[in-house]
Formats: structure tokens, C-alpha cells, sequence
């Protein structure tokens, strides 16, 4: 219990900050975009999120899901960068929480391509709440760097928490047990988000 204890530690040490308030809109250099995926909570639990559950899913699907995830991420980036909208982008979001909960909670193991497709859909929001921000910033390249480094370093570090679920008696069952956790804040999320609560 204790190593869960962590994990779970883990999962919950950023602020609740909300990920797209666009506070780094004055300065924001690299320092600014390593730092907004990781202190803003929607962000941070999605990228674990998509770490964790490449490894559910296994094989290549390991490395392929969180590298599809940020393929299409800056996609989403260039069309937010372009002005183009879409449609409840935080609501997406938030959902993408929920969602990448759920299916861990489920212990689903969708085909690659499949889940590719699962996490390059949310990416795609993601990318674009960033994207619509990068014109008000200080210094966007250095930005975009730092924040594409600190997403792929998120990934990592599902995947590395989703290894460690390897120490449990049933590692499918303590996944299940994060995934499920994700899912409950993705749920509150997604109320907030909507104005519900």
C-alpha cells in the first residue's frame, strides 16, 4: 500500500491551476513552457495519463501512443496559431481527462492504431488551447520547446508509473485503480467546465 500511496502522490502533486489561463502570456520563454503542462492539472493528469495507458496496452503501443500524442499535439498548436476554432475546446479537455481515465480503469487494451487515434483526438484540443495562446507571448519558440520537452517528459513519466505498477500483486488492478482516479477528477473537470457545479 505504501507504493500506491506514492503513485498516487505522484499523480496529484501539481496545483490545481487551470492548465490554459494563459498566465505566462508576458514572459513566456522556455522556463514558461517547460512549467504550464506541469503545473496545470487538466494537462499534467492527461499527458500521465497517456503514458500509463500505453503501457496497458503494451508492445509498441508504448512508445507509438504518447509519440502520436505529441505528433498531433503540435498540429492542433498550428491550427490554434492560425486562429482557426474549434469547437469546446476546455470542455474537450477536460473530457480528455475523464475519458484516458476510464479506459484505464476498464483495463482496456485497444489496438495501436486504435488508441493512437483515442489520444490524437484530445491532442488535437490540447494543441490548440496552447496554440491560440502562442501569438501573446514574449518569446513563442522557446516556449513551444519547452513545452513540447515537458508533455513528452509527462508521457515518460506514465510510463513509468504504469512500470512500477509491475511491483503490485495484480498490476492491472492498481492501473485500474489510478485510471479510475483520473476518471473521477476528469468527471469533476468536466462539471466545472460546463458550469454544473
Amino acid at each position: 500500500m505504501r507504493q500506491l500511496f506514492w503513485i498516487i502522490t505522484l499523480l496529484l502533486s501539481a496545483s490545481f491551476s487551470k492548465a490554459h489561463a494563459s498566465t505566462e502570456a508576458a514572459d513566456g520563454g522556455f522556463l514558461a513552457g517547460v512549467l504550464h503542462p506541469v503545473l496545470g492539472f487538466d494537462h499534467l493528469l492527461a499527458m500521465v495519463a497517456v503514458g500509463l495507458l500505453s503501457v496497458q496496452m503494451g508492445g509498441r503501443a508504448i512508445w507509438n501512443v504518447p509519440t502520436a500524442f505529441v505528433l498531433v499535439m503540435a498540429l492542433g498548436g498550428a491550427i490554434g496559431l492560425q486562429g482557426t476554432a474549434l469547437p469546446h475546446v476546455e470542455g474537450v479537455i477536460a473530457l480528455s481527462v475523464f475519458a484516458l481515465g476510464f479506459v484505464i480503469a476498464l483495463s482496456a487494451r485497444p489496438q495501436t492504431f486504435l488508441g493512437m487515434a483515442f489520444v490524437g483526438f484530445f491532442a488535437l484540443f490540447h494543441g490548440h488551447a496552447h496554440g491560440a495562446e502562442i501569438p501573446r507571448l514574449a518569446e513563442p519558440a522557446a516556449y513551444v520547446g519547452g513545452f513540447m520537452l515537458a508533455t513528452a517528459a509527462l508521457h515518460i513519466m506514465g510510463v513509468l508509473i504504469g512500470e512500477l505498477c509491475r511491483m503490485f500483486p495484480n498490476p492491472a488492478a492498481t492501473r485500474a485503480l489510478l485510471g479510475a482516479g483520473v476518471a473521477g477528477v476528469g468527471a469533476h473537470m468536466l462539471l466545472l467546465s460546463y458550469g454544473i457545479v
